[in-house]
């Protein structure tokens, strides 16, 4: 359907809160809204206006109707919005969706004796029908969280179904040895089995002080009552939760619950990483994975929280989510959270204090789980070779012909510290073995081209005869002029081969947005809507540019921390590289040196009397005049 078809039906729409359904031509919902005034809102999409967002004018160029639900508020609108994008799903709309590589913890409340188990994915007629689901979890954090339950809980291990089974058996060896309750020999009901499974559902939500004081108690019952060996198996649960509750980081002053939501966009993904703090620590983490990375803050925040807190049983009172747009309201997701929840939730966007910290380190995690994603070439069901085959047919190349890419970048501290870093992707994945690192030897002054001649030209010095394979492509990180630079001094050298290249473009964000030819031709590969070729392609050249990037400029700071250390101490009279060494060698560090007193470093071999209290003066000759 044109605009103008619509100009009529506009008119007629009321300037109320409400939401609205958008359709193409097979009357398929593409799109769900909410809008504070609808009339205003639609007009936006149908008014004749320019639309500048990209994804909105996708969006609208597939719209043959509409139809809309007036509500009484906008708090009305942005739930039944919710419901809307989870019934119908839309294309257009940022939907949430776990990922499958991170295994989730399950507790079957459902059941008259609750299972634990690791489960890959939520089961929803499971869950409304009763069941838990903690997590998703790294692989290794739910490694150690399982170890931690069985050392606290003496939870069944065994296949058993009860009650079922109930009697059939004799108890296994873990009942003698205090690690099971043993419900198969029938001495334990239900609903006492069910009361330790409701502690392991409070060690999962952080109330850690509530068991510690039951097992406490029990222990102390126990040696009441000349029962030592279960005084035993309880004191050996109760320092195990001791152990771990103590390495926790405890990051808040007072004790309070809160989650924190980090967000991270990039190759076409967003990822959402939710930090859970419970009575001041934190205690679990969440990851999700959104499709589109050119959302908003305020698109991006109200979609996470209608779609997951709809369905999770624990909202805390405070929820910290990163700045939103002017279009964005944290006082309506309050108050759509606090009608969820049944109490008071504030959401806001911390701006100082240990709430600012927390989401900093939400913000942090995000990006760190987006890159880890991006360099493993997505799921866990990605296959890593597919960029490779996509870059085959982009150039044209025979099939298979690909294996080996190198890429390469240049860091600096100015002039100080010039060095670069090589890393190899073998068949899309990190190949971490054949990594190489340059330090400039003929550069003396920033000038990137030239780092980058002298790092070409040390770097195909060696080839198959001394183990070090060519390339089947050169990755270079950057546009047009990058790619030539590099080019040049790659075909000056003969190397009996020609080697493809292309180069990655950055968008305005420094993030990786398309490639270029060596004759010019540019392919954006950031973009509404992309193939599923553009999306894996993005992907595995931003974990290539990620890569190179890291492993550069962590050997540069490397260098000039070292380079830091030699002039600190060899700025002090009477020390050389032989002395600083030794007083590394025999302090460890840096800060040992300038906390050590004139004794313990004349004590050192090879350090004289006055070379202790230069370096003694040195260090604390300004706090002295202080």
């Amino acid at each position: 359907m044109s605009d103008s078809k619509f100009d009529a039906r506009l008119d007629t729409v009321p300037l109320s809160p409400g939401v609205y359904l958008m359709k193409d031509a097979s009357g398929t919902v593409i799109y769900v809204g909410k809008a504070k005034k609808l009339r205003n809102r639609l007009r936006s999409y149908f008014g004749g206006g320019k639309i500048t967002h990209p994804k909105v004018a996708a969006m609208v160029a597939h719209v043959a109707d509409f139809e809309y639900v007036v509500v009484g508020s906008e708090a009305e609108a942005l739930l039944l919005e919710s419901n809307l994008i989870k019934r119908y799903m839309p294309q257009y709309n940022i939907l949430l969706r776990d990922d499958k590589a991170y295994p989730y913890v399950c507790i079957t409340l459902n059941e008259e004796y609750p299972r634990v188990f690791k489960a890959f994915r939520v089961d929803d007629k499971a869950r409304k029908a009763g069941a838990r689901y903690f997590g998703p979890y790294m692989n290794g954090d739910l490694y150690n969280t399982m170890k931690a339950i069985e050392e606290i809980f003496p939870l069944k291990r065994c296949c058993k179904v009860f009650p079922r089974d109930i009697g059939k058996e004799r108890p296994c060896l873990n009942y003698h040895i205090g690690k099971c309750m043993a419900p198969c020999s029938g001495s334990v009901s239900a609903d006492e089995y069910r009361r330790m499974i409701f502690d392991i559902v409070a060690f999962f939500e952080g109330c850690y002080d509530g068991i510690k004081e039951k097992i406490s108690e029990d222990m102390l019952r126990a040696s009441e009552d000349m029962d030592f060996e279960r005084a035993a198996v309880l004191r050996d649960r109760l320092n195990a939760l001791n152990g771990l509750t103590s390495g926790q980081h405890v990051f808040m002053e007072i004790e309070r619950d809160a989650d924190a939501i980090g967000i991270y966009s990039q190759a076409g993904e967003t990822c959402v990483r939710k930090l859970e703090l419970r009575s001041g620590r934190i205690v679990g983490s969440s990851t999700y994975f959104m499709k589109g990375d050119m959302a908003t803050n305020t698109e991006l925040v109200t979609s996470f929280i209608t779609q997951y807190y709809s369905v999770n049983d624990t909202i805390p009172p405070t929820v910290a989510v990163p700045s939103l747009d002017e279009e964005g309201d944290d006082t309506l997701l309050g108050e759509y959270l606090s009608e969820t929840s049944g109490h008071k939730v504030r959401v806001y966007t911390p701006e100082r204090g240990e709430m600012k910290e927390l989401l900093n380190m939400a913000q942090l995690n995000a990006r760190e789980m987006m890159v880890r994603r991006i360099l493993r070439g997505g799921g866990a069901e990605a296959d890593p070779s597919a960029g490779m085959r996509i870059l085959e047919r982009l150039l044209k190349l025979p099939s298979g012909s690909l294996h080996r890419a190198e890429s390469y970048d240049i860091s600096n501290l100015g002039n100080d510290d010039i060095c670069s870093g090589m890393v190899v992707f073998k068949d899309g994945r990190p190949d971490r073995q054949s990594y190489r690192l340059f330090k400039m030897k003929t550069v003396l002054e920033q000038d990137d081209f030239a780092s980058m001649r002298e790092t070409l030209a040390r770097r195909f010095s060696h080839d198959e005869k001394d183990g070090f394979e060519y390339p089947d492509i050169i990755l270079v990180d950057g546009g047009k002029g990058q790619l030539s630079a590099v080019a040049s001094v790659v075909r000056s050298l003969d190397l009996g081969r020609d080697i493809p290249m292309i180069g990655m473009v950055k968008n305005n964000r420094h993030r990786t947005a398309g490639v270029v030819m060596e004759d010019g031709t540019e392919y954006m590969l950031e973009k509404e809507n992309p193939s599923d070729d553009d999306v894996v392609l993005l992907r595995f050249l931003s974990a290539v540019q990620n890569e190179v990037h890291r492993y550069a400029i962590t050997y540069q700071r490397k260098l000039a921390q070292r380079r830091n250390i030699r002039y600190k101490l060899e700025n002090i009279k009477g020390i050389g590289p032989a002395k600083r060494k030794l007083l590394l060698t025999s302090l460890g560090s840096i800060k040992a040196v300038e906390a050590a007193d004139e004794d313990t470093l004349a004590a050192i071999r090879g350090i004289s009397r006055e070379d202790a209290k230069n370096i003694f003066k040195y260090f604390h000759s300004e706090k002295e005049d202080v």
